[in-house]
């Protein structure tokens, strides 16, 4: 009798742990589906309550306003369970210019940027490593004693003038600078150095995603990071450049593709300025005297709430100008961790899969539309399934170029 009642027991409890798992699943499901925050057109037909439309959840029609015309939209699970308040603020209509073309990218870093410490043998036979535990991989050295550097070739001419005496290094960690004092070591050749790895630039190719009427651009979809340390690169500036498809590497389960280019770094070649390198991509101010060069489509941004699982499309190219690809988005989660990944886009198009695999490293960038409007952008590729990979959504990109 005794061992029966546990068995009910028993079943009872892993009854409760499963209804409970359903309900923190299904709240997590509904938290990525209604959005945090949505933009709206002034003037729409269309009410918010109808674009977040939910079966399990309504929406309150008294409103809190929350400054400069926004204000926050209450709901309920079940009318009854407060859920969460969604800000919606509305906004003008937006059109911009789409491109996915291919371009180069070139950057400089704020500061010589250290990718590691290592070991040198010095004059007496021994291995040192005087830059240990002192520097480390993703410092930005600025100044040499007291020094301003801006290069690593001003860094390497202040090394050939060491004399055996410790150098004070200022180098920026986490934003904070910090002084540090290291002892240089004379090699076998009789030089002294202090062991660190360094570099001060960056190059590659990638795809433009859009311009704006005032020539400000985004491109990428996310920001471009040191192979070396995985950090953001933190820079000073840099320069867009046109590029010229060259090769393709296509790309299979387990092995992403790849574009490869030919970058001519020359004053002629270069259609915009790089001001900032951010997790959303990277943004500047794009030369208009270089119109002709790219490809460029006008039309109306889309906000998240207007996407849909279903058809789309994509604008890239790969070697015979940009074209637009069919594609389709087969997820949409309003609310993720890391902004690039919002939603997963799959290649549908035989043409494109025939020539890459379906997405390949160097179309981070490519313009995203459904419904005739942008939407969005591609950012990754899944290393399993070349022929997916996530987005960005359209508004984020817009919202951090502006």
């Amino acid at each position: 009798m005794d061992r029966k009642k546990k068995y009910r027991r028993f079943l009872f409890w892993c009854l409760g742990l499963d209804l409970l798992a359903m309900a923190v699943l299904g709240y997590q499901y509904l938290d990525r589906k209604i959005p945090d925050e949505i933009h709206v057109t002034k003037g729409q037909s269309q009410d918010a309550e109808e674009l977040l439309e939910c079966p399990l959840v309504t929406f309150e029609d008294a409103i809190t306003v929350s400054g400069e015309g926004s204000y926050l939209l209450s709901s309920k699970l079940f009318g009854i369970i407060p859920f969460k308040d969604v800000k919606v603020v509305p906004t003008d209509g937006t059109t911009v210019m789409v491109s996915g073309s291919t371009v180069g990218i070139y950057m400089e870093t704020e500061g010589v940027l250290v990718i590691d410490t290592g070991e040198i043998l010095s004059e007496d036979g021994e291995t040192k490593e005087p830059a240990r535990n002192i520097v480390k991989a993703g410092d930005y050295i600025v100044a040499f004693n007291r020094q301003k550097v801006t290069s690593k070739k001003e860094l390497m001419q202040r090394l050939k003038n060491l004399d055996g005496e410790n150098v004070t290094l200022d180098i920026v960690r986490n934003g904070d600078t910090i002084p540090v004092s290291i002892s240089p070591v004379k090699d076998t050749q009789g030089e002294y150095k202090l062991g660190i790895w360094v570099r001060d630039d960056t190059q590659g190719i990638g795809t433009l995603t859009f311009v704006d009427h005032t020539g400000r651009y985004g491109a990428l979809g996310h920001g471009i990071s040191d192979v070396d340390t995985g950090e953001l690169l933190d820079i000073k500036g840099g320069a867009l450049y046109r590029a010229q498809i060259l090769g393709i590497q296509k790309g299979s389960k387990g092995s992403p593709g790849e574009l490869s280019g030919l970058i001519r770094y020359d004053s002629g070649n270069v259609i915009g300025t790089i001001s900032s390198n951010s997790e959303n991509g990277i943004f500047g101010q794009y030369d208009y005297r270089t119109v002709d060069a790219l490809s460029l489509r006008e039309v109306e941004a889309g906000y998240k709430q207007e996407m849909e699982i279903g058809p789309a499309s994509i604008l890239c190219s790969v070697g015979n100008g940009v074209q637009e690809y069919e594609a389709e988005i087969t997820k949409i989660d309003m609310n993720h961790e890391d902004s690039n990944k919002s939603f997963v886009i799959h290649i549908t198009d035989e043409e494109l899969l025939s020539l890459t695999g379906g997405i390949v490293q160097g179309m981070s960038g490519s313009p995203i539309l459904q419904n005739g409007k942008f939407v969005g952008a591609v950012t990754h590729v899944f290393v399993q399934d070349s022929t997916s990979g996530y987005g960005i959504f359209a508004e984020t990109m817009l919202e951090q170029g502006s």
